[in-house]
């Protein structure tokens, strides 16, 4: 049986939006290979937004609709950066990856 301390986060949820894990001590596996990615991703699409949030906000735009939609993708990208926070924070340190 594996620990919750050797549980990986895995940067998705599951169907029912409960967290998603994965139990394996191979981190170069396939699902370990992939949730790495796409954290990657979810970082990058992170830092896009907030340059995009930046310039909205220089712009001093009074487009409600535009700074709504602003407002729901960052609370997206922060609840994914969150999660890679919390995943890679329980994670222990694979061997050469410091």
């Amino acid at each position: 049986m594996t620990t919750q301390d050797e549980l990986r986060l895995l940067p998705w949820a599951g169907p029912d939006g409960k967290p998603c894990y994965l139990s394996t001590g191979d981190h170069g596996g396939y699902v370990s290979r992939l949730a790495d990615r796409i954290e990657a991703f979810q970082l990058g699409m992170a830092s896009q937004l907030l340059e995009q949030a930046r310039q909205v906000l220089d712009d001093d735009t009074e487009d409600l609709e535009e700074l709504h939609l602003l407002a729901a993708q960052l609370t997206s990208a922060l609840r994914d950066v969150l999660r890679v926070a919390t995943s890679r924070g329980r994670r222990p340190v694979a061997p050469g990856h410091r």
